[in-house]
């Protein structure tokens, strides 16, 4: 990349600074130099993620010792990473975006590293890192039918596999005990879920419940007597909530902690002290309910030493006494420390990218409008550093992938990057977004295109009328169901878009359909009802399919794919560009052959938003 040409302000002069237009675009999306630290069980160690031949690997700090990097990973960055004991990392990676992740392990002393299951086409899944027992876990594989996960005990000293629990054939996901038995399965026949759930190890499944997939039963752990099991349930209600099960009545024992606003998911708990501490959720920002004095009062500790920030204790060491902990907010990849309970000490690890500067970011502000039909639609408002008040700007719509996910606060680097070439952006949670309850939810079946669009559209119009935006300078750039809503929304409402972004989108609901990982299939019937059924549905998904509709653009368009996707497969992009250019109409393409559902590797992702930088420019300066 050129050298940037420096512009400096007026006041960037007297202050000796320069202002967020002038931080290199390569600064926003650069692998940080550490991050991803992890505690090791002794609590002696500590491993964390640096760049090495511009890929992320793993590199260990113990006492006494010089740093040193455990892995020479020169294709892909890895996908995760976890300790096994004192003297073994393991992790995982795929190959060019295919994601069929295998499970790698390397032994500290030898610095030998090996395939733990290289077993070509076949995807690996932990199923229980089985904490206690340094020498195994248990991983889902589909070697046996590339649909059905099956569980295996591995050995990690000697590469054995050992059938666990093999798949009967619509098992969805497994889950154990404390003590690493596999106890429960969940399968779907693509509409129905059903739980299964046996009393011991090796015993027979029985059922326990079925449900629509428009209910959501999702068990989490087991209760510390490996008698009952705590799970997020909407099952009676319109928002998720945690609750304890009782498998032996098939009824819930008791509420753990529920909200009215927003369902509460996730449940945290001391594998030491064998004690339930902190559930989850998130309104605007991310928020916990914790039930458990010790963790009450280590968190309330820490968040007093950094008032303004989110503070995440992110690993811990097996006596529960040394903590990895995260600082952050919207402004900031923020620090991580090492922080030794005991002793009351805090350690800086590393400042995630200390060289963007958190005064020189723009702040995340959560905002709400209503949909035309009355729904309350949150989202996030992002203008650039020193235009908080201005009017009349330009403006890039980000519609969320998924699109059952959400957006959330925190810190974002392609936002952060819009904002400081003084682009404000908006990113909405419509309809279907997770986390805001059933009804929310199901208000987005076969809306894709329909009423999910009219949520984005409806956010345009919103911040026009709030002036903010000119509505002669709105593009429109999203990933995955993100990119389909930027290719849809330069069909249904082309007035409203002056340039369009699509990265790795679906352009045909048809096609989408037929192209889906094979481990998706058990689910396709629950898609037909959620998306659309191709059969029954046909006019309707061929009226909400972009390539279909290309007459109707009129934005200049970038589309951004990966040639090995396994999600959204590269046809998808092909169909809506060979329509494009068969009609004349200006649109950029641009394929990385070594990359699947998005670009992870570092050169890849320079070339994507430099491409996006000068499109934008173009288009809306």
């Amino acid at each position: 990349m050129k050298t940037a040409i420096i512009r400096l302000t007026a006041a960037a002069l007297l202050s000796g600074t320069a202002s967020a237009a002038d931080i290199p675009m390569r600064d926003f999306f650069r692998n940080p130099e550490k991050s991803g630290f992890s505690i090791s069980p002794d609590g002696m160690s500590v491993a964390y993620l640096a760049p090495w031949e511009a890929r992320r690997n793993i590199v260990v700090r113990r006492p006494g010792q010089p740093e040193r990097r455990v892995t020479a990973v020169k294709d892909r960055d890895l996908a995760g990473y976890f300790w096994k004991g004192n003297q073994r990392l393991v992790y995982l990676k795929d190959s060019g975006g295919d994601e069929n992740f295998h499970l790698f392990a390397v032994d500290l002393a030898s610095g030998d590293s090996r395939d733990l299951t290289p077993f070509p086409g076949v995807r690996a899944e932990i199923v229980d890192e089985l904490i206690d027992r340094d020498d195994e876990v248990l991983v889902g594989l589909n070697k046996r039918n590339p649909e059905l996960f099956d569980v295996y005990r591995l050995n990690l000293k000697t590469g054995e596999l050992k059938l666990e629990a093999e798949n009967p054939g619509k098992v969805v996901s497994w889950d154990t005990d404390h003590d690493g038995n596999v106890r429960i399965a969940v399968t779907s026949d693509g509409v129905n879920r059903s739980v299964l759930y046996r009393d011991e190890a090796g015993g027979p499944f029985r059922p326990l419940m079925t449900t629509s997939f428009r209910d959501s039963f999702n068990p989490l752990f087991f209760t510390f007597d490996n008698q009952r099991f705590y799970a997020a349930s909407n099952l009676g209600r319109d928002k998720s909530a945690i609750v304890e099960f009782d498998p032996k009545t098939g009824k819930e024992a008791r509420q753990i902690y529920r909200r009215d606003d927003v369902d509460v998911r996730s449940l945290a708990f001391s594998h030491k002290r064998k004690v339930i501490t902190c559930a989850r959720f998130e309104t605007d920002k991310p928020g916990r309910r914790c039930f458990d004095e010790k963790s009450a009062a280590l968190l309330a500790k820490l968040e007093a030493r950094f008032p303004g920030y989110q503070v995440d204790i992110q690993s811990a060491d097996r006596d529960e006494n040394r903590f990895v902990v995260a600082v952050w907010n919207d402004r900031t990849r923020g620090r991580s420390y090492w922080y030794d309970e005991a002793e009351d000490k805090l350690e800086l690890l590393a400042e995630i990218a200390p060289w963007l500067k958190e005064s020189e970011m723009a702040a995340m502000r959560p905002v709400q409008y209503r949909s035309r039909d009355g729904l309350l639609i949150n989202g996030y408002l992002t203008l650039p550093k020193g235009k908080e008040d201005a009017k009349g700007l330009p403006v890039i719509v980000n519609p969320h992938g998924g699109p059952w996910a959400r957006d959330s606060w925190r810190f974002n680097p392609e936002v952060q990057f819009f904002a400081s070439r003084g682009w404000a952006v908006l990113q909405m949670n419509f309809r279907g977004s997770t986390g805001y309850g059933r009804d929310f939810w199901q208000a987005s079946f076969k809306q894709w295109g329909g009423a999910m669009q009219d949520d984005v559209s409806d956010g345009v119009q919103w911040l026009i009328k709030q002036g903010v935006a000119d509505p002669k300078r709105v593009c429109i750039y999203g990933g995955s169901y993100g990119g389909y809503a930027t290719l849809a929304g330069i069909t249904k409402t082309p007035e409203l878009y002056r340039c369009a972004v699509d990265y790795v989108g679906v352009s045909n609901l048809f096609t989408f359909m037929t192209t889906i990982p094979p481990y998706w299939k058990p689910m396709l019937d629950m898609m037909y009802e959620m998306v659309g059924d191709p059969v029954k549905d046909k006019a309707m998904m061929r009226e909400r399919s972009p390539v279909f509709q290309v007459d109707r653009i009129q934005a200049p368009l970038l589309v951004l794919q990966g040639a090995k996707d396994p999600r959204v497969n590269i046809d998808e992009s092909n169909q809506i560009v060979n329509a494009l250019k068969q009609r004349g109409v200006e649109v950029e393409y641009m394929v990385k052959d070594n990359e699947g559902h998005g670009f992870h590797n570092e050169e890849n992702r320079f070339d994507a938003y430099g491409a996006m930088e000068r499109f934008f420019r173009k288009h809306l300066d």
